[in-house]
């Protein structure tokens, strides 16, 4: 994996497709949040596949800069396609690489399914994947205020140390759901252009309500019976036959 930092804060690690394609097409993977970065090995399989792939760390989280939700992450991941077209200058040894993208899609999960299904509404972005997305982040204050233990993001601090640098003020705008929430824009949503991936079992992340909002904006939902909070990886493995499908129904454009 090679790393390239975006508007002077984003790191992300990017690869190339394996082989030369005509067309260059990009996957942007969204991660989940908390988690440790490590969807190397499915950058390396989408990369195998003919795909570019940046796999960006959100500003104040991991290796980039800033301070975590003080904007809303999807924001981020727009910052980024901001400074593409452009030469892409690895960080370690100044390997330069071109990259001018002829179609972009976005790979989600959990945390990073609302930024997917927020992306969609970006017209550079032709098709997204959401898997277990958080489509309203309003749960988070229900699920707070039912709980008698600390804070979520004491808890976050504690177990993430400086992996993620949270504020409880950043943290209490995500769970009003007025910020970062693909609910909020649930009339804007073109469903056509999303797919969306959840287990009826999931533990942490309410399948109804993604249901929900499926049936709102026409969006096409995978309901799978069982998995709990499935992992982004194992999704696009098993599915990538169809996922590819999809991504092709967006059309090849002509340069």
């Amino acid at each position: 994996m090679f790393r390239a930092r975006f508007k002077n804060e984003i790191v992300a690690e990017f690869l190339p497709p394996s082989r030369t394609q005509r067309k260059q097409r990009l996957i942007i993977l969204c991660d989940g949040m908390p988690s440790i970065p490590r969807k190397q090995p499915l950058s390396e399989f989408l990369a195998a596949k003919g795909f570019w792939v940046i796999y960006p760390r959100y500003r104040g989280a991991w290796e980039s800069g800033g301070e975590f939700l003080a904007k809303s992450p999807h924001e981020d991941i727009l910052d980024v396609l901001d400074e593409l077209p452009k030469e892409l200058k690895e960080i370690a040894f100044g390997h330069r690489f071109r990259l001018v993208p002829d179609q972009v899609f976005v790979i989600g999960g959990s945390f990073g399914g609302a930024a997917a299904i927020l992306l969609s509404l970006d017209p550079r972005v032709k098709r997204v994947v959401a898997n277990c997305p958080v489509v309203d982040w309003s749960i988070l204050d229900k699920a707070e205020k039912a709980e008698t233990k600390e804070n979520y993001a004491d808890y976050i601090r504690e177990a993430f140390g400086n992996g993620y640098r949270l504020s409880n003020e950043n943290w209490c705008k995500l769970r009003s759901g007025m910020v970062y929430n693909p609910w909020q824009h649930r009339s804007e949503i073109d469903g056509s252009t999303v797919w969306m991936f959840h287990a009826k079992d999931d533990p942490n992340v309410p399948h109804e309500r993604t249901k929900e909002f499926a049936e709102i904006t026409e969006a096409k939902l995978k309901t799978l019976k069982r998995g709990g909070h499935i992992s982004t990886d194992y999704v696009v493995r098993k599915y990538w036959v169809q996922i590819k499908t999809f991504f092709d129904s967006a059309g090849i454009p002509v340069r």
